[in-house]
């Protein structure tokens, strides 16, 4: 795979005297292509898998996607309509679907099984060169409670995976409840849960450990906080656990029985897995790659959002970045590993 047109790109020594916002960036004819044969299988295994495509505004009222509980992925941009009200450029597509199945199927039987294609926008510090604006090819999967929803939310990932030609991915698996549980059981509030919980969110265990130890719990409880996060592997790892923990475990074990082999062997269960978006409330997941040293994508339950917006159902999703997964599809064909 390519990322270049020759053939379009200015000369070298062309000076760049009209910039693009930083978080942006243009993409040229050869990997236009390769980013639409990428989306194209996408949509066909999410139609083929029973998902009707939706679309929804790039723009949402400001008060909308803050039902949302977004604050892990603040918008980027914030304009005023002719009356004066806040509208933001979406920073995901999670929640206008929510918006979208409490208004336009108010009454439709479940489940509802919609896919989409969309940009999403994020606010960023540009200086860690991360995007404002990215491409996302997902599902939301409405009224389909845990495990069995979970389950087929994971096979469908899988199978988009496959589809594209992704050979060496992962899913890392866990529940956001677990280690909220041992919070809960140690009466970690406020301001300390919020840091511990943004260390988590970045995998940073030495500020996790940091954080923990301002604490003054006791040694065992301290000790319980740095570890249990740092447990990975296979369904071993979820033993030992009692409790609102142990609960959360053995939906995970639940959600696990349920898959097929070629799905179960992609997992590796992670206990301190912790998404930036507040709007999860149980399994959780992510998708890494060797050739690529950030994740592809991810996804988890939701079962609280619809209710904010009128129309209580489970619902569990994914969303794939596409723009990663063509570098990661490209590292593959290379042989690297980030």
């Amino acid at each position: 795979m390519t990322a270049t047109d020759p053939t379009s790109a200015a000369p070298a020594s062309a000076p760049t005297i009209h910039p693009i916002p930083s978080g942006t960036r243009d993409v040229l004819p050869d990997e236009m292509r390769e980013l639409r044969a990428i989306t194209a299988r996408a949509l066909e295994v999410f139609q083929a898998a029973g998902y009707g495509e939706v679309q929804t505004p790039a723009l949402e009222y400001e008060d909308t996607l803050a039902r949302g509980d977004v604050r892990g992925a603040p918008p980027a941009y914030r304009l005023f309509d002719e009356q004066g009200r806040v509208l933001v450029l979406r920073s995901d597509m999670t929640v206008p679907i929510a918006r979208l199945v409490a208004t336009r199927y108010a009454s439709a039987e479940p489940p509802l099984r919609l896919c989409y294609l969309a940009h999403a926008y994020r606010g960023v510090r540009p200086q860690r060169a991360q995007p404002r604006e990215f491409l996302q090819a997902g599902i939301e999967l409405i009224g389909a409670p845990a495990p069995q929803g979970t389950a087929e939310a994971l096979t469908l990932l899988c199978d988009v995976l496959d589809a594209v030609g992704l050979a060496d991915y992962r899913i890392g698996f866990g529940d956001v409840g677990l280690y909220q549980a041992l919070l809960d059981g140690f009466d970690v509030r406020d301001e300390a849960r919020e840091r511990i919980l943004a260390e988590l969110v970045t995998r940073d265990f030495v500020g996790l450990e940091r954080e923990v130890g301002m604490l003054a719990l006791p040694a065992g409880a301290a000790e319980q906080l740095v570890r249990v996060p740092q447990l990975r592997g296979g369904p071993e790892v979820l033993s030992g656990l009692d409790g609102p923990a142990g609960e959360a475990a053995e939906g995970l074990r639940g959600v696990h029985a349920l898959l097929e082999p070629r799905v179960a062997r992609r997992l590796i269960f992670d206990l301190g897995l912790v998404r930036e978006l507040g709007y999860y409330t149980g399994a959780i997941f992510q998708v890494y790659d060797p050739a690529l040293g950030v994740p592809i994508g991810g996804g988890g339950r939701y079962d609280e959002l619809l209710g904010r917006f009128g129309r209580p159902l489970p619902a569990v999703g994914f969303a794939l970045t596409v723009e990663r997964l063509h570098v990661a599809l490209a590292g593959e064909e290379r042989g690297e590993r980030a």
